[in-house]
């Protein structure tokens, strides 16, 4: 008598099987098998490429390779355009400007009208030459953030966080720029000279703390 109420067959009516059939449909292990969104669209895709080849038995081989490579240069294309251009924007800024006189050259060009001032004896301006390319690094580098108001000390200071061991060499230079630029002095070859060292020396030097957000320069 146990035995046959153990073994008797199921056979429930339309309504609770139906009940019987959601509730196990509900199980986590169900539901965890059911296609995500990424899925799907992965679907919608690989079935658009499949529609551009439905029908093309008569269609010759080198046909079907120009549309699978018109198919797949479209795919970069867009690619590009959600997220290429964006960071092809960011890389193609603009330089800041370099204090109040809307200065845009890039370092190359500042190095290089430095040189050609030393070359010619025209301390002052080989000094404020460089000293702008000092500048012009830390900030490629998004180690400092120039403002309008900006002053070489200000750029000093911030610098000073990024390359802690060139901090007094920092302050000196920004000193001797501002002599040059607004007290008149004279300036000389070696004080370009160990301007040129510094800009060379933080070029080659690791910041002290590259993971954080550039520092703005107090005005």
């Amino acid at each position: 008598m146990v035995l046959t109420l153990l073994f008797e067959p199921l056979d429930p009516d339309a309504p609770e099987a139906r009940r019987w059939l959601e509730d196990e449909l509900a199980k986590p292990e169900y539901r965890s098998a059911q296609p995500t969104p990424f899925d799907l669209a992965m679907q919608q895709v690989r079935d658009w490429f499949v529609s551009l080849f439905e029908g093309a038995v008569g269609i010759p081989a080198p046909l079907l390779v120009l549309l699978l490579v018109i198919a797949v240069v479209l795919v970069v294309l867009i690619g590009l355009l959600v997220f290429g251009l964006p960071r092809l924007r960011r890389r193609q800024r603009p330089p800041a400007p370099l204090f109040d006189d809307d200065d845009r050259r890039d370092l190359t060009a500042l190095r290089a009208a430095a040189a050609a001032a030393a070359e010619s004896g025209d301390w002052p301006l080989a000094i404020e030459e460089r000293y702008r390319a000092i500048v012009r690094g830390a900030v490629d580098r998004d180690l400092v953030q120039v403002h309008p108001g900006t002053t070489a000390r200000g750029v000093a200071v911030a610098a000073s966080t990024p390359f802690p061991d060139h901090a007094e060499s920092l302050r000196s230079a920004a000193s001797e720029f501002d002599a040059v630029r607004y007290l008149g002095r004279s300036g000389s070859r070696a004080r370009y000279e160990e301007l040129v060292q510094l800009d060379l020396a933080l070029a080659a030097a690791t910041p002290a703390d590259a993971g954080r957000a550039a520092m703005a320069a107090p005005r």
